[in-house]
């Protein structure tokens, strides 16, 4: 069977990915209705004077952290760090928010900050699917959003960011730390289930962005690149690619690449066989940023290397976040399945787990 025919087969798919993942891909809106709905059980009522948040988590539980706190940046009134590590930031206290996300509920780095944030007397809210968390938070009450995770088939944490994303969106809200109502609600929805269907195996390939992506992007290194209100969505992007397609995948950000990385792209020789830039264009960046961004692509095309542009269309910040992780998420998975690769499984990162364990 051509490689084609593979992406336009559901049958030839779910040979490939018999567990499921192009199902949670394709149950990314309901994953937002499912959190949306189930809102009222988050209750941080009693945490009051926020003055900083720390997000204990790693990996896929960390994501949604960092598309929010970039896509929140200019709106949020307290800072929002991500602490990807055993032990908490120092300046951790009573004022501070540590909210424990981990969706196995078993992630030893944030079990350790659990232990900590406790001994800091800190605030604590949870975000997980069961384990060690979820007792956590029954047996002290903390403030918590437990994942039935009924639309990730897949059960992959990396599958699951639209409950996350959604859960921290819902405390923040809840604490008058951001402004997230019915109308942003249904912009995500809006976003997501378009780019949904502009890119299901049904469409083909002369229409659908995510599999013609993922034949330019198939035996290459894919480099995202964008700005501002988009980096946290471009890291989910290329973590996806790392655990879905087994692929060597980064992500850079405008103006700070301006200030080195081009220099970085005549050696080795090779570059321009193995890289391949994708740029993410976008109507709601500020004028400077979208002439950095075109101006930057040219540099990368004079170096030899191989270059796609995308223009993200939603019409504000919200839903071109969701956009590109929508569209990211179907792309790599199409990578996988060109690769012949189940994307669910991650025998590395399990075998390293159990040498740790040892």
């Amino acid at each position: 069977m051509s490689l084609t025919a593979v992406l336009d087969n559901r049958a030839a798919i779910k040979e490939i990915d018999p567990d499921g993942a192009l199902a949670s891909a394709e149950s990314i809106a309901d994953q937002v209705r499912q959190v949306w709905e189930e809102k009222d059980s988050i209750d941080v009522s009693a945490y009051k004077n926020v003055r900083n948040i720390v997000v204990a988590g790693m990996g896929g539980s960390a994501l949604g952290a960092d598309l929010v706190r970039h896509l929140y940046k200019d709106e949020l009134p307290v800072s929002m760090e991500i602490c990807k590590d055993y032990d908490l930031p120092n300046y951790v206290g009573k004022d501070t928010l540590v909210i424990l996300s981990s969706y196995s509920g078993s992630t030893e780095e944030t079990i350790s900050c659990a232990a900590q944030a406790k001994e800091k007397e800190a605030m604590i809210a949870i975000i997980t699917s069961g384990s060690k968390l979820a007792a956590l938070a029954k047996e002290k009450n903390y403030p918590s959003y437990i994942i039935n995770p009924k639309a990730n088939p897949s059960n992959q944490p990396r599958m699951a960011t639209a409950y996350n994303v959604m859960a921290i969106l819902m405390m923040l809200s809840k604490l008058k730390l951001i402004k997230f109502e019915q109308e942003d609600y249904e912009q995500i929805l809006n976003a997501i289930e378009k780019t949904t269907q502009n890119n299901l195996v049904e469409v083909a390939q002369d229409k659908n962005q995510a599999k013609l992506l993922a034949y330019m992007i198939l035996e290459r290194r894919p480099i995202l690149v964008g700005a501002a209100f988009l980096e946290g969505a471009l890291h989910i992007g290329a973590n996806q690619f790392n655990e879905n397609a087994k692929s060597y995948a980064d992500y850079k950000v405008i103006p700070e690449i301006n200030h080195h990385l081009m220099e970085g792209l005549t050696f080795p020789k090779s570059n321009p066989m193995n890289h391949f830039f994708v740029f993410f264009q976008s109507d709601l960046y500020r004028k400077e940023i979208q002439k950095r961004i075109s101006l930057t692509q040219k540099a990368v095309e004079k170096s030899g290397i191989e270059v796609m542009e995308i223009q993200l269309v939603s019409e504000t910040k919200l839903m071109q976040v969701f956009e590109l992780l929508t569209l990211t998420t179907f792309t790599n998975l199409y990578l996988a399945y060109l690769e012949g690769t189940n994307p669910c499984p991650i025998p590395v990162v399990d075998w390293f787990k159990a040498e740790l364990e040892k």
